[in-house]
């Protein structure tokens, strides 16, 4: 160690053991401070470029400001310490620790913090661009808003860490832990993340156009409003995912298991599905064209035990742009507010009793009629819940019976048996619950008894998920303006109208 050295590190030591703390501004360039301990030192806009600090204590020191570029910080205490603006570019931190310090706004381009302790650091806004991040611990740190383009983050601890609106454009995140971490809004465009821990993880409103995710796993991540245009997703995991408006356009799903999936409203026009798991993943109100899929993985274990083949583009566009099944309710009459809230409370009670009817129906109000639509993701669901939806209105009795009717001739088509019972059942559910819901909703005050809605004609419709509707009841004085035909009877539909209309179902399970 040369003279001039030693006398800049007599100095500092001198002053620090007679108590002496403020070294604001101070000039340690090239200085070697190596394992010196200046803990809890103001060290405010000091200069120590290329100083050799490695293996000094400097926990909860203040270097606001401070120039460290190129500085040797290897193996240093740095933990609460604050560096806030700081700038520490090309330097060498490796093994360092900085659990819970302060880096708001700092400068770490091209910086090696491999294997840091970065546990609930705070870099918000800090510029960590090409920064070696191998095996780093970042547990619950903050890195809102910071800049990680072409990082190297691969085998990265950052559980529940905070990287909302950060930059992480090519970075280099495989293997890496990250599972419940906040990823909202983030750049990650052709970023590596390969074999990553994303479970549980905020990935709404991402960008991940071009990253590669190939065996990663997503497993009940928010994937919502997030772009995945072009994103290899090969094998990854994204059960229970919320694929919710996601952009899939020209991304690759082989084999990718979406097993529970939420992906209403996703754009997956020209994505390559092919071995996709999709059991009880919904296949409607998704855009699927121009897509490659030529068989499809429906088991509820993803091992391959029900496999849907296709023969065309169209066939595998057709399985995936199914449409809800429906049971619309067309009342001929206008909803007053009375009516409104004794529905309300009647279909709450309903739902109760079959929960398949959870969802409220949509209520649609024209100039002379009133439309309630309910929407079902099964088409067994549908003559149950027609069933019990018609419960309110006088037509009630009428319309049940032409159901039942209609069943009883389900059991004598040549249908699959397992198919037949799957029908059958759902009605058997819903008739043992009628008495019951009569009751209940016999309970139910009408606050203004005025109201003839509920006596008012009525149509009831069923639309299957293939989009074949089927008439079970019509009120013989509907559309009549209220003038009253007796002679008009409405007739069941039995025979070929059934069959073409459960032939237009959706069974797959």
């Amino acid at each position: 160690m040369e003279a001039d050295e030693l006398l800049k590190r007599f100095a500092i030591v001198k002053r620090y053991k007679e108590g002496d703390r403020d070294f604001t501004g101070i000039n340690l360039n090239e200085a070697n401070l190596s394992r010196i301990n200046l803990s809890q030192s103001i060290l405010m806009r000091a200069s120590l470029f290329v100083t050799n600090i490695s293996g000094a204590n400097l926990s909860e020191a203040n270097l606001s400001e401070a120039n460290l570029n190129v500085a040797r910080l290897s193996s240093t205490n740095l933990s609460r310490a604050i560096l806030n603006g700081a700038s520490l570019n090309v330097a060498n931190l490796v093994r360092a620790d900085l659990s819970a310090a302060q880096l708001i706004g700092a400068s770490l381009i091209r910086s090696e913090l491999v294997r840091c302790e970065l546990s609930n650091t705070n870099f918000t806004g800090a510029n960590l661009t090409e920064a070696d991040l191998r095996e780093v611990k970042l547990t619950q740190a903050n890195l809102c808003g910071a800049n990680l383009s072409g990082a190297n983050l691969r085998g990265a601890s950052a559980s529940s860490a905070n990287f909302e609106g950060a930059n992480l454009h090519g970075a280099d995140l495989t293997k890496a832990e990250l599972s419940g971490v906040n990823l909202s809004n983030a750049d990650m465009r052709q970023a590596s993340l390969q074999q990553v821990n994303l479970c549980g993880a905020d990935l709404s409103g991402a960008n991940l156009k071009w990253a590669d995710l190939s065996g990663a796993n997503l497993n009940g991540a928010d994937l919502s409003d997030s772009k995945f245009s072009g994103a290899n997703l090969n094998g990854a995991d994204l059960r229970n995912t919320n694929l919710a408006n996601a952009s899939l356009v020209h991304a690759d799903l082989t084999e990718t298991n979406l097993i529970n999936a939420d992906w209403v409203g996703a754009d997956l026009r020209g994505a390559n599905l092919t071995g996709a798991k999709l059991y009880l993943v919904p296949r409607f109100g998704i855009i699927a064209d121009d897509i490659t899929c030529q068989w499809v993985d429906l088991s509820s274990a993803g091992d391959r035990t029900q496999i849907q083949k296709f023969n065309s583009p169209s066939e595998s566009r057709k399985f995936l742009n199914r449409t809800p099944g429906l049971v619309r309710i067309v009342v001929d009459a206008l909803l007053d507010h009375s009516a409104n809230i004794f529905l309300a409370t009647a279909y709450r009670e309903i739902a109760q009793h079959y929960p398949a009817m959870s969802c409220p129906p949509n209520i649609e109000v024209g100039y002379r009629r009133t439309i309630l639509t309910f929407r079902f993701d099964s088409d067994e669901h549908l003559f149950a819940a027609a069933f019990l939806a018609i419960l309110p209105f006088k037509d009630a009795v009428r319309t049940q019976d032409n159901i039942v009717a209609i069943g009883k001739t389900i059991e004598s088509q040549n249908l699959d048996k397992k198919r037949i019972v799957q029908l059958c059942k759902a009605l058997i559910a819903a008739r043992d619950n009628l008495n019951k819901l009569i009751y209940l909703l016999s309970t139910i005050p009408i606050v203004d008894r005025t109201t003839k809605f509920f006596e008012s004609p009525t149509q009831t419709i069923l639309i299957s998920s293939g989009e074949e509707s089927l008439t079970v009841n019509s009120h013989g004085n509907f559309g009549k303006g209220g003038a009253i035909h007796q002679d008009s009877i409405f007739s069941v539909p039995l025979g070929q109208k059934v069959v073409d209309f459960l032939a237009s179902f959706d069974y797959v399970e």
